[in-house]
């Protein structure tokens, strides 16, 4: 073996050994620097309640959001919901006692989902909407001590209790439009490309919200001309680093329930006892106390002296009739302004998609219309009024799993929802499709609750985001640097076994 060949051997052994070396330690610095810098953080969350007590029932809702926030609003979660057992707080006026208990199962929950090393920290609001707007417009005093109570048994709970209030009609409705598009993403939007490049939903033009409660109904849109000729119905809400300016306007007793109640007390006024009544499908009788009939701040303008105690509905279910009885209940006569829904109410020029839900979700769910992505209006009146004429023993024999009280009121509740979008709010034919009748969006109830969290998760300071272990110029310098270091092993290594007489000549 000469001398030149035993030098190429030593050469090429020690090249390759030099070559692998840092081929291995390229690689093992690159797993390194990935796997330190994206290691999974601690994590650090906050939790929130809210307690919505409507007319008919309260519920809980347990949030949770990160304790960094984008854009100064934090990113909330549902975890959690529990339906307090028992009717809206407004029923409890003459017995408060009871509400300690009526709160204790849904509170006890809370206790439970929320880690104990949280509790002190989680705060608990409760917002109280229609129907105990109803009891204060009926009983100052009987309202507050209501309110009164519900924080005595709020703040007995390890949690940092933040308040309990009536919140306004334009609250419940401006909360419930940020729900809507909070949940469907309207508020922010994904970049790719360094940042140079939105995907995903490439129209961030946000969605109306309508609300149908049982005391009170809510619409709210940001309307194309900014100018309103009401400034009452303007609500102004900055998210994510955006200004919004809203209408709304919530139309107390036009609920679904107290619209039924108004309806009955209106028709009241020209019968002697029994009603025969084309919202009630045929068959179906009730017997109602004059009394509990107005007993309803909604009711008091048809009240009367009447020579009978108690009344009996006798249903004829006739959507015809009924859509006439219920089309009665919206004044339509006068309007001081442009354009008006109804009750001269200013309402502008209906503007993009709109989500409606609530009770709006639970009729159009039982009547197997909520499967479709858009639905037309004639499609839902000819369901409606199919329902409507169905006998009430055939009903009972089909849904006696529905407990009667709802299953006797969806032909109204039908033809009430249809009739307040047409001659309420105006929906035509022509835009009836961009009606979305929402439940659930990515598994949170659709709500003003939500919106309500998200609000005051502006006032929850944020804590110092955890940063990464290393600087990002300095993880991406390094990524690059040994990136490059690979690719020279690499091609040095593929030179020398596909070339080598021409890399040893050189050498030589």
């Amino acid at each position: 073996m000469s001398l030149d060949s035993g030098l190429k051997g030593f050469c090429s052994r020690n090249i390759l050994i030099i070559l692998g070396f840092s081929f291995i330690m390229a690689v093992i610095a690159l797993i390194a620097v990935g796997l330190t810098q994206n290691k999974a953080l601690p994590e650090n969350v906050k939790y929130g309640i809210v307690l919505d007590a409507g007319s008919s029932h309260t519920t809980l809702y347990i949030y949770k959001w990160p304790a960094e926030k984008e854009n100064d609003t934090g990113v909330v979660n549902q975890i959690h919901e529990c339906k307090v057992k028992g009717p809206g707080i407004s029923q409890y006026a003459h017995k408060t006692s009871d509400l300690d208990i009526y709160l204790t199962a849904c509170m006890e929950k809370a206790r439970k989902v929320i880690p104990i090393s949280q509790h002190h920290e989680t705060p608990v609001y409760l917002g109280a909407t229609a129907g105990m707007r109803l009891l204060r417009l009926e009983n100052e005093w009987v309202a507050d001590n209501v309110l009164a109570v519900i924080r005595d048994v709020l703040d007995s709970y390890p949690f940092d209790f933040r308040g309990a209030r009536i919140i306004s009609g334009g609250e419940e409705g401006a909360y419930g439009w940020i729900t809507v598009n909070y949940l469907l993403g309207k508020f922010t939007k994904k970049l790719r490309w360094l940042n140079l490049m939105s995907y995903g939903n490439e129209s961030q033009e946000t969605y109306g919200a309508l609300d149908l409660g049982g005391a009170s109904t809510q619409i709210t849109f940001v309307p194309q001309n900014q100018a309103t000729e009401s400034p009452q119905n303007a609500l102004y809400f900055r998210l994510y680093g955006k200004d919004y300016n809203v209408y709304t306007h919530s139309f107390l007793c036009y609920g679904k329930d107290q619209a039924l109640l108004q309806k009955i007390a209106k028709d009241i006024q020209a019968t002697n006892r029994t009603i025969q009544d084309p919202c009630f499908n045929h068959g179906y009788s009730r017997v109602m106390n004059v009394n509990d009939l107005y007993n309803s701040t909604c009711t008091w303008k048809f009240k009367k002296p009447l020579p009978f105690n108690q009344l009996e509905i006798l249903g004829t279910g006739n959507f015809e009739e009924c859509q006439k009885s219920v089309i009665a209940l919206f004044n339509t006569s006068q309007c001081p302004y442009s354009r008006c829904a109804f009750n001269e109410i200013f309402l502008p020029q209906l503007q993009g998609q709109f989500g409606a839900f609530s009770a709006y979700y639970y009729v159009m769910k039982f009547l197997n219309l909520t499967s479709e992505e858009t639905l037309s209006q004639e499609k839902m009146i000819d369901t409606i009024k199919n329902f409507c004429s169905r006998p009430w023993k055939e009903l009972k024999m089909n849904f006696g799993d529905v407990k009667e009280k709802y299953l006797s009121e969806y032909c109204f509740s039908g033809t009430y929802i249809i009739s307040l979008l047409q001659e309420g709010y105006h929906f035509t034919p022509d835009n009836w499709k961009t009606i979305h009748f929402m439940g659930q969006i990515r598994d949170t109830d659709v709500g003003w609750t939500l919106g309500y969290m998200l609000n005051l998760t502006n006032m929850i300071p944020a804590e110092q985001p955890m940063s990464t272990p290393l600087p990002y110029s300095t993880y991406v310098f390094l990524m690059v640097l040994f990136s490059l270091i690979l690719i020279a092993v690499v091609l040095i290594g593929l030179i020398i076994f596909h070339k080598p007489s021409c890399f040893w000549k050189d050498m030589v």
